[in-house]
């Protein structure tokens, strides 16, 4: 479900120079980097790219998801980590893109941590972003 303009609690503000051959930084200079294709895609693999930032961003996101649905089950989550591999590829389109979410709960079951998993990918907002848009399996 969207949200209205009046529900947002705070905007990031980025913008781009030069496409992946070039520079992203925010409004506020908390983030000021070079990017660059990776060389897998002919660039010189100097910089991130777009798909570096993005890992980022969603393994956070995730991670602060996970810790919601463990407070709201009592889990104990401490010491987990969550990766996120984000691919891109050509597709019908042009290019799309594929991401896999690992965590390590090493307080958990596998069982209960799977369960979490789901849960967390159901409240977190990069996975409603991405839902049906691209394909993101749990690991």
């Amino acid at each position: 479900m969207s949200i209205q303009q009046t529900d947002v609690l705070y905007t990031a503000v980025a913008t781009a120079e030069n496409g992946r051959g070039g520079r992203v930084a925010t409004d506020d200079g908390r983030l000021d980097v070079v990017v660059d294709p990776p060389k897998e895609m002919g660039g010189s693999g100097s910089g991130t790219n777009p798909e570096q930032l993005f890992a980022a961003g969603y393994s956070a996101c995730f991670q602060g998801a996970l810790g919601v649905v463990a407070r709201q089950e009592k889990a104990d989550i401490s010491g987990s980590t969550v990766t996120a591999k984000v691919g891109i590829g050509r597709n019908a389109d042009g290019f799309g893109l594929i991401v896999e979410i690992a965590a390590t709960l090493p307080n958990l079951d596998a069982t209960t941590a799977r369960a979490l998993l789901e849960k967390a990918h159901q409240v977190c907002p990069y996975s409603k972003a991405t839902r049906g848009n691209i394909s993101v399996t749990l690991a």
